[in-house]
């Protein structure tokens, strides 16, 4: 069912105080995206899961039971990015690969290594 026109002035008047109000809260929500949400969580998910891989390791020289834990944390990791690679859909995860692709995928990182690149510059001075 359509917006009455009232609906859509109404709208649109919420709209302009959200922007008005936030300009930079604003400005966030309007570039993330679904997408960027959930590879933001399935980044985190892969460096969790390789700090996992690296705990089992480790821990099988000195606990089962530590090892074990570890293993759990891998497997949850799986879990997450199952869950949103599901929420991405085909469509998200084409859009990520042809991102890649194309060298567009630094952008949607969020320039993680220039940070630590222009860190290790500002430390070494």
């Amino acid at each position: 069912m359509p917006l009455s026109d009232d609906e859509q002035r109404i709208l649109h008047e919420i709209e302009k105080e959200f922007y008005d109000s936030d300009p930079e809260f604003a400005r966030e929500v309007g570039e993330t995206t679904l997408y960027k949400h959930a590879l933001r969580n399935i980044k985190w998910a892969v460096i969790l899961g390789f700090l996992g891989l690296v705990g089992v390791v480790a821990a099988l020289q000195v606990h089962f039971g530590l090892a074990f834990v570890a293993f759990l944390a891998i497997f949850g990791c799986a879990v997450v990015i199952e869950r949103n690679l599901r929420k991405m859909g085909k469509a998200g995860f084409q859009k990520v690969t042809g991102q890649v692709r194309s060298g567009q995928m630094r952008a949607n990182m969020g320039g993680f290594s220039e940070r630590m690149r222009n860190r290790l510059r500002r430390d070494d001075l």
